[in-house]
């Protein structure tokens, strides 16, 4: 049923099924899921094949991928950060835990004519690695080769490995 306001404008006594609150979130509910579908379509695949975003290409999530080897006298642990230099890698070693910071920043500019363009980019990261055992953080050695930062942490105390049967 519709009563008539003032000026003729029909107003609804007949209440809705939804809260009001749930229609008034419907236009922001439906702004995220066309975003969810833009994002899902693959848009972003031209702008990653820049040089620049190309760096940080593999911290979409924002964590380099590290590996942890537990060996008999020593830990290894291998992380890789493509694009970063080693001056630009900030490593910390306590006996059960390894820190390891990098932080990046490179500009380009193009001038040509009453042509400019210039990219600022920035990556930076923190990732701490608890560690298998108790380490030696003052024998610690570093190496870093081809985007890959390689510690080796010898144990303090060697592991003694023996084979077990399987019954």
């Amino acid at each position: 049923m519709a009563k008539k306001a003032s000026k003729d404008v029909p107003v609804s006594t007949e209440k809705s099924s939804q809260p009001s609150e749930s229609r008034a979130m419907s236009p922001f509910r439906e702004f995220d899921r066309m975003l969810d579908s833009f994002f899902d379509r693959g848009w972003m695949p031209s702008r990653w094949e820049h040089p620049l975003w190309q760096r940080f290409a593999a911290f979409e999530k924002g964590m380099p991928n590290v590996d942890v080897i537990d060996r008999d006298a020593e830990v290894v642990v291998r992380a890789e950060v493509p694009g970063f230099e080693r001056e630009e890698l900030d490593v910390s070693v306590t006996d059960g835990a390894v820190t390891i910071k990098g932080d990046h920043r490179e500009e380009s500019k193009e001038e040509e004519g009453d042509y400019f363009h210039s990219e600022i980019s920035h990556g930076s990261f923190s990732r701490t690695v608890a560690l298998p055992g108790e380490i030696d953080a003052d024998k610690a050695d570093a190496s870093f080769k081809n985007g890959v930062l390689e510690l080796t942490l010898p144990k303090l105390k060697q592991a003694n490995r023996r084979k077990v049967e399987i019954k």
